[in-house]
């Protein structure tokens, strides 16, 4: 495509956004464009003094509490921009779950012990606030491109009652079901951590042939080979063979498949990476709060092993993958790893839009604007993925001389630097404001009452039982 074909695209995505906007489309969508073309501001109420922002700051909290954005819009805008994968024959899709501190929001609904990592050695990773579970589409690496983009498809805050990988389970359901979406019908491949290869999750979409799960298993699990034997004549079925423990390299059989590759890491070291693959592997299924027949669903465990250029395992632990779906055998082994290694990207997105893009600092007490700024700002990093191929690059005197600047390759921050010379060039739909007098406030005397103080939410603890 050329640069007018990248203009054109960029411009009909805006205006089909402004449009989409059903309140306050003027102030929301300058709001859109101050948060992907300002980088310096530290507190949500500073995207006002972006020039491209031309109301007050009192605008910017109406527009959000006006905003009226549903969690599907924003991958039917984005459906006819999707480019159809060329190095690989599948779409790649990301899930994960990130949390927003509030610790100090007793006003605030819903809060709950979420997790978040700290420096200090010992300390308990847990805080009090909300998460959000968002899922991604994960691009092939384009030339001239920085690796590290996404494209957020869905967002959505995780109730205290709810469980972050079946929330996670259900946004990729509308997804796959939307026929509106170019990976409608086509093979899609999900990739997620730990949490993800709980059985409740990889049997919650097995009933979309074209859905392969690719999900990291723990070190200590044990899973079981398929029985094979005479079937029994009365009782019940035998399901289950002989048992795969992980951490006991003398329960595995032979490997079914096995590959070798290489992989160069950013700083020039070279790693062999060896992979073996065992076939038609089952885990235990479920029984509260539901049935969940596993032994239905047979998948491909895959283990993963780094070693140096000594012949040393670079980690101390293998990486155990469990790849789940009818279409499976479809993916090689190549395939598999290259598909998860592109997982992180996932972390990338989320540090780079609370870093970047003030994701996790809107300050409220109303968990309804929480979630409408949560839309705004993956709506924002969607519009600098389009602008990816407008930017230049504008490194600091001390980045000039890092790999990725002599690469030129285009990274969010880049563009975030640079979205703001590319929107004076292609305009705005945005009308500017007008002057309608000034408001009479509040009368005299008006006293709001206080807002009501809310618990936390802590699963698991018991109630206090009444005398």
């Amino acid at each position: 495509m050329t640069t007018q074909s990248y203009i054109q695209q960029l411009t009909q995505f805006r205006y089909r956004l402004y449009h989409n906007f059903n309140n306050r489309a003027d102030a929301l969508m300058e709001l859109v464009d101050a948060i992907c073309s300002n980088t310096t501001a530290r507190s949500v109420v500073e995207y006002t003094l972006t020039p491209c922002f031309r109301r007050t700051y009192t605008a910017l909290y109406k527009a959000i509490d006006g905003c009226q954005w549903q969690e599907e819009q924003l991958a039917r805008l984005l459906g006819p921009y999707l480019s159809r994968p060329q190095q690989r024959p599948f779409w790649l899709l990301g899930v994960d779950v990130t949390p927003q501190a509030r610790p100090y929001a007793p006003t605030l609904a819903d809060r709950g012990m979420v997790y978040q990592p700290t420096p200090v050695r010992g300390n308990k990773p847990v805080t009090v606030g909300h998460q959000y579970s968002s899922v991604a589409l994960l691009p092939e690496v384009e030339e001239g491109v920085s690796s590290s983009w996404v494209v957020p498809l869905r967002t959505k805050r995780v109730r205290t009652a709810e469980d972050k990988e079946l929330v996670g389970a259900k946004q990729l359901d509308a997804l796959l079901q939307d026929a509106g979406l170019p990976f409608h019908q086509e093979l899609c491949v999900e990739v997620g951590d730990t949490g993800y290869s709980k059985p409740a999750y990889l049997h919650a979409n097995r009933h979309h042939p074209n859905l392969v799960t690719v999900a990291r298993a723990r070190g200590n699990r044990t899973f079981y080979r398929q029985f094979v034997g005479p079937k029994k004549q009365k009782g019940h079925p035998k399901w289950y063979g002989a048992s795969f423990s992980l951490k006991k390299p003398t329960t595995w059989h032979e490997v079914d498949e096995q590959a070798t590759t290489t992989f160069v890491s950013r700083r020039g070291k070279t790693y062999r990476v060896e992979i073996q693959a065992w076939y038609n592997m089952l885990m235990r299924g479920k029984h509260k709060p539901e049935r969940i027949p596993m032994h239905r669903h047979p998948f491909t465990l895959v283990r993963i092993v780094l070693y140096d250029e000594q012949g040393q395992p670079a980690f101390q632990h293998p990486l155990w993958l469990i790849v789940i779906g009818k279409q499976r055998q479809q993916l090689s082994l190549l395939n598999i790893y290259h598909a998860y290694a592109q997982r992180f990207d996932m972390e990338h997105f989320f540090r780079f839009g609370k870093q970047k893009l003030l994701l996790a600092s809107f300050q409220t007490p109303d968990d309804k604007r929480e979630e409408t700024w949560w839309q705004l700002t993956h709506l924002a990093y969607a519009q600098l993925w389009l602008a990816r191929h407008l930017a230049r690059s504008f490194p600091r005197p001390w980045e000039r001389n890092l790999p990725t600047m002599q690469a030129r390759r285009m990274s969010p921050t880049l563009v975030q630097r640079d979205f703001g010379r590319i929107i004076c060039q292609i305009g705005t739909p945005a009308q500017p404001p007008k002057r309608r007098g000034n408001s009479p406030g509040r009368s005299k005397g008006t006293r709001l009452p206080p807002r009501p103080r809310r618990k936390v939410v802590v699963k698991g603890q018991k109630k206090a039982s009444s005398p």
